[in-house]
């Protein structure tokens, strides 16, 4: 029967055809005790075989939608007595149209078979969030609704990772579809939470009822169901960064002092969910050598550390210049170079997600900001002590002269005579050294 634009189906099998005012009552899941299999059989076979002005396939419909009703009643209400529907549309159509009833017995197999086979759906279900365990820029959305449901997806803070959108049709239930969440833009560092949310149809185990009263009811097709499930992380995503370092190293009182810049790339420092910074650990490796060494990117494998620096930023500041002083006194003269890395292996586990995966940053070997020279101490300095001449003691008084054997001439004479002989031999020799610098003249 059409009711409007609509065809509609007896589900009273024996009564006759209704003529007169027809009511539409609306969609029902409650109809003459039947049930949810029955009603979602009937609905597929009205929506999608139903709504034709073929007449071979609209009475395959009926036929069909009668047995599913009352089997019992659609075999034995014109007087066939067998146990066949086969025989018993063969029985009315070879009176009614015998030169379709093959055709009408064939179909109507084909379309019980076919609506035994519709599960009666499952209204409702849920969404799951996940986080990668060491990612949390990536995770997955997985629908559980009914394997027949289809719907659309709506991320929040996230997009799809294959296709880059947030919202995703034909979407299936069990299919795990993986996203992308990267820090959200604006964002000041805090955790952030990736929601989601979806509407899902499913195919409805009612009807749509139509009544003329005492006569006849009839069926006709109802929209798919729809409803909605909605869903978000069960803890918020910390914001990841790629930290690295600045170094300026000195010496002093033979103690190894560095002022160490920690920064971050995308200028963006994680905070904690109260908005303290988190909490980055750095350690740095320090090397001696004999003379300065060549600046590389790798450590020389014949280095050893001699001394190691820690430094932990303070949740209060996070980024900036810390000062980071050697404990101990260098072990003693030579060129020492400190090594700077921050990995993600060697921070607290609650901070490590902060970071991306394997993320590890070192300084080079020898950067001139980084090498410093501890001199040998000079030996202390002993002054020569200075000659105080000794004093010679006055002569003693002269004896009495004596006289000498050849000449008789005193002692003291003969002194003084000596003296004079010594002057005339200095005088004589200087003369000597005059006359030698004295130019030759010549004529």
């Amino acid at each position: 029967m059409r009711v409007g634009a609509v065809h509609t189906y007896c589900i009273h099998p024996g009564l006759p055809v209704a003529t007169g005012t027809t009511t539409d009552l609306g969609v029902s899941s409650d109809v003459r005790g039947l049930s949810a299999q029955q009603l979602v059989s009937i609905n597929h076979l009205v929506s999608t075989y139903g709504q034709t002005d073929d007449p071979v396939q609209a009475a395959s419909v009926g036929w069909a939608v009668k047995a599913i009703v009352d089997r019992d009643t659609t075999l034995h209400s014109w007087g066939y007595s067998g146990d066949s529907l086969s025989e018993a549309i063969d029985y009315i159509m070879r009176r009614a149209s015998p030169e379709n009833s093959a055709a009408i017995q064939t179909r109507v197999e084909q379309y019980l078979t076919e609506a035994a086979a519709v599960r009666v759906p499952h209204v409702g279900g849920s969404l799951t969030l996940t986080t990668a365990a060491d990612e949390p820029t990536e995770g997955t959305i997985v629908a559980d609704v009914d394997p027949d449901a289809s719907g659309v997806l709506r991320l929040e803070n996230a997009v799809f990772a294959d296709t880059g959108s947030a919202e995703r049709n034909d979407v299936r239930a069990g299919v795990v579809y993986p996203i992308s969440a990267p820090r959200p833009e604006g964002n000041d560092g805090r955790p952030y939470t990736v929601r989601a949310s979806g509407t899902f149809t499913v195919r409805a185990a009612a009807v749509r009822l139509y009544s003329t009263p005492g006569q006849q009811e009839s069926a006709g097709p109802a929209d798919p169901q729809t409803f909605a499930l909605a869903t978000e992380d069960t803890s918020a995503r910390p914001v990841q960064f790629r930290p690295r370092i600045e170094t300026s190293a000195r010496i002093e009182n033979d103690r190894f002092i560095d002022d160490v810049t920690v920064s971050v790339d995308d200028g963006v420092w994680p905070r904690l969910a109260d908005g303290s910074f988190v909490p980055l650990s750095a350690t740095a490796d320090l090397y001696r050598t004999g003379a300065f060494p060549a600046e590389s990117d790798e450590v020389p494998s014949n280095l050893s550390p001699v001394a190691r620096l820690t430094l932990a930023t303070d949740p209060a500041r996070g980024p900036g210049t810390y000062r980071v002083e050697l404990a101990d006194r260098l072990p003693g003269p030579g060129v020492y170079t400190a090594v700077w890395r921050i990995s993600r292996d060697e921070q607290d586990p609650a901070v490590a997600p902060h970071l991306p995966r394997g993320y590890a940053w070192a300084e080079r070997f020898a950067s001139p900001s980084q090498t410093e020279q501890l001199a040998p101490t000079p030996p202390p300095h002993t002054p020569t002590p200075t000659v105080t001449p000794t004093t010679s003691a006055a002569p003693s008084a002269s004896p009495t002269p004596t006289a000498l054997a050849a000449t008789g001439v005193a002692s003291a004479s003969a002194g003084g005579a000596a003296v004079g002989g010594i002057i005339a031999i200095v005088l004589g020799t200087g003369a000597a050294i005059v006359a030698r610098r004295r130019p030759t003249r010549h004529p």
